[in-house]
């Protein structure tokens, strides 16, 4: 513990707030909260023992700041937040993409119809689900339109609306044709409560309709139908033995089990709906918390902002804050830390799968921690970098004969790819085929970005600069990183040829071990940063092969270019034509017509 941290203790104030950890590179590695900052911040620094993945984080802070907030609620929500922005290594790290799917009925229509969706909204509609681990959502709506004669069309159905014709699903018996009032809006909603029954677990009813259509299928020699229907049985069939015994059918929960070995940990959750298990997912991660009840804390706020709370939450530690944490998601539920029963089951179960994940993933984890962050720990050894190279950035140029000039910016953050931060440049003001010209003006725009703060990704300044090529490429951008002032930034070229990679002002190569995890890193931005440079050059190139003079008209779109080039066949013929002529194409009104006749013959 250095003196900065030692002064900052004495300072830290005995109200709820925020903390945030740095390394010596100031990259925020933790985002933690506190009922009171003193005593919190102060026990990772305390001598007494902790865990290891604890003390691991602690003997990489260099510094750390704080901020107050009114409450535990502002706390927790400004956490949130924080670790979304700067995704620290050391904390559970749920990404927002991935999101479940469900089904929703929105019952507040008169003729509501099954849709998939992947957020709940709090607009009064019902939803079931999630539905993931190797059931198939698609499957089970198709199920459920086999049974019941649901609609499935987009359209507007209203008490004035009427529709000239039934659709096709009416003739094969598989809807009930609201839209030319077949039926009522309350015999439907009667239909409706049937497939909720079974969305509610209740497997019975649909399984004996599609048996009894099954079976008038075949003796009715329609064998095509009849294999339908057999295949939606299957679909009921594989669902019924998901079913959890003793255990009623209306029942939805949701089961979390916290496994550890000190460094590295699992959390397992089990989603039980209807009765049924519907998934299990196993979420691994390296959470610096002191206490374990804190990580599963943590896990359950980022996890429930994606899903759906169930009436039982069923945990594997005990957790302080329950009535926080249900203020926090906005709804009431029974949080169960020590089951019984059924519920137990349930939970042995999810620990067991837990235990597994873990013994599993540890050997996968260490081979990704060798070709990520252990291969950027070798390349700051074997390059005698200023710079842990957290943030690298990539530049490649790509033209045709000149033409085309494109630069790409591949970033890569702890050694994987940041795709939401590449970025790519048009090259404006160099003539001809010149990479080194071309690179300047690249880096010169970005680095102007970063000393502006100009742009998301343009913000962020990169620890390491990576140049596609040799010595040249390298002494052209250095000069650039130079007259920029911006210090603190490594950068080096990496030779293609024999993978040679040049440092600044140093004309001997630095030559690799073949097959290295760090020449591997350097090659795998540099070929990322390559295929970007030539997807966005190649894009460029067919937009000018398909590009015509019409394109360039004011008030002339791609939909009536279009129109013209389909009546006059060239952009020649265009331009011969009369203004009566140019009127007498679809969507080209005489004002219009005018502009184009004057576009061509102004001169």
């Amino acid at each position: 513990m250095n003196n900065r941290i030692k002064e900052k203790l004495k300072l830290l104030p005995r109200k709820s707030g925020v903390y945030i950890m740095k390394d010596e590179n100031g990259t925020v590695i933790y985002v933690g909260k506190a009922k009171v900052l003193k005593n919190r911040v102060s026990q990772y620094f305390q001598n007494s023992p902790k865990p290891n993945k604890v003390q691991a984080m602690v003997d990489s802070i260099d510094d750390f700041e704080y901020f107050i907030t009114i409450s535990e609620m502002d706390a927790l929500a400004l956490e949130s937040n924080l670790i979304k922005k700067y995704q620290p290594f050391y904390n559970i790290l749920l990404k927002d993409g991935k999101q479940f799917p469900y089904i929703k009925i929105n019952i507040k229509e008169s003729f509501p119809k099954l849709e998939i969706v992947r957020k709940v909204k709090p607009d009064g509609a019902k939803y079931f689900g999630p539905y993931f681990n190797g059931i198939d959502i698609r499957e089970i709506v198709k199920t459920i339109n086999t049974a019941f004669k649901l609609r499935t069309c987009n359209q507007k159905i209203s008490n004035t609306s009427m529709a000239k014709r039934e659709c096709l699903n009416y003739s094969l018996g598989l809807c009930s044709a609201p839209c030319t009032k077949k039926i009522t809006s309350e015999e439907y909603h009667r239909e409706l409560t049937r497939v909720i029954n079974f969305l509610n677990g209740n497997d019975d009813e649909i399984e004996d309709i599609l048996k009894t259509k099954m079976e008038n299928a075949a003796n009715s020699e329609n064998f095509e139908n009849a294999l339908v229907y057999r295949d939606r049985l299957k679909m009921v069939t594989k669902l019924k033995q998901r079913i959890v015994a003793n255990l009623p059918k209306n029942v939805n929960k949701d089961i979390f089990a916290y496994h550890t070995n000190g460094l590295s940990g699992v959390i397992t959750s089990m989603i039980v709906r209807g009765g049924k298990i519907l998934g299990v997912m196993n979420y691994a991660y390296n959470d610096a918390e002191l206490e374990e009840k804190e990580t599963l804390f943590n896990f359950l706020i980022q996890y429930y902002q994606n899903v759906l709370v169930p009436d039982d939450i069923i945990l594997s530690h005990d957790i302080d804050d329950k009535e926080l944490l249900l203020n926090y998601l906005g709804k009431k539920a029974n949080i169960i830390t020590n089951p019984h029963g059924a519920n137990k089951t349930l939970l042995d179960m999810a620990k067991d799968n837990a235990e597994d994940y873990l013994e599993k993933h540890i050997e996968k984890e260490q081979l990704k921690y060798n070709n990520t962050l252990g291969a950027l720990k070798q390349l700051k050894e074997k390059l005698n970098l200023v710079n842990f190279p957290h943030r690298m950035e990539c530049y490649d140029i790509s033209n045709i004969s000149g033409t085309n000039k494109t630069c790409s910016m591949v970033v890569f953050i702890n050694g994987e790819p940041s795709k939401k931060d590449y970025r790519k440049f048009k090259i404006k003001t160099v003539k001809g085929s010149n990479d080194f010209a071309s690179l300047q003006e690249a880096l010169t725009r970005r680095l102007t970005r970063l000393k502006n703060q100009d742009g998301e990704s343009f913000k962020e300044k990169p620890d390491l600069l990576i140049i596609d090529g040799g010595k040249g490429q390298l002494s052209a951008c250095y000069e650039v990183l130079q007259e920029s002032g911006i210090k603190g930034i490594d950068m080096i070229s990496l030779a293609k040829r024999i993978e040679e990679v040049f440092k600044p002002n140093n004309p001997t190569p630095i030559l690799l071990k073949p097959a290295s995890s760090e020449l591997r890193m350097l090659q795998r931005i540099r070929d990322e940063a390559h295929r970007f440079t030539i997807t966005f050059h190649r894009k460029l190139r067919n937009k000018q092969q398909t590009h015509s003079a019409v394109d360039d008209i004011p008030g002339v779109g791609e939909v009536k270019a279009k129109a013209l080039l389909n009546a006059f066949g060239t952009s020649e013929n265009i331009k011969s034509a009369s203004i009566d002529e140019l009127t007498s194409v679809k969507g080209i009104h005489l004002a219009l017509a005018e502009t184009i006749y004057n576009y061509f013959h102004q001169n």
